[in-house]
């Protein structure tokens, strides 16, 4: 297997057109990513603007690669709040207090996951997933009883 398999994608690209205002989906934020190979690794680029390395957690169990964050705004709000312009208001929707998201890829039997790295830096996560040499196929002989 030579690509990285997507186990939640059900949600990744149904809501990619324009919504009405006002509408509320539960379908949660999942962040886009970019894979590419070549003879000697795997790459993943993973857009987590306003995240920090702090914020996301990265689990490698049996070639199954879980990405997952939760952010959470902890600073307390009243139920009404003064607007500079516009006077008191109260929400509607509110739904950027807290997100987070969590995906998992399969990984191909050829990634040396004793060596994979992870770098974040200006909000993008990249994991580098080294190849390792399979070994070939073994050929059985067959004895006459």
């Amino acid at each position: 297997m030579n690509e990285l398999s997507l186990f939640n994608s059900l949600f990744n690209n149904v809501f990619d057109d324009t919504m009405p205002d006002f509408s509320v989906s539960c379908a949660p934020a999942v962040p886009k990513v970019d894979v590419k190979e070549n003879d000697t690794a795997y790459s993943l680029e993973m857009d987590l603007p306003g995240r920090s390395e702090k914020d996301v957690s990265i689990e490698l169990d049996h070639n199954v690669l879980t990405i997952s964050s939760v952010k959470e705004e902890t600073k307390e709000e009243k139920k009404e709040e003064k607007a500079a312009d516009h006077g008191k208001f109260k929400w509607l929707i509110r739904e950027r207090r807290a997100n987070q998201f969590s995906r998992r890829f399969t990984l191909p039997d050829d990634v040396d996951s004793e060596n994979v790295k992870a770098t974040f830096k200006n909000g993008v996560l990249l994991l580098n997933m080294p190849r390792k040499t399979l070994p070939a196929p073994k050929k059985i002989a067959i004895s006459i009883a």
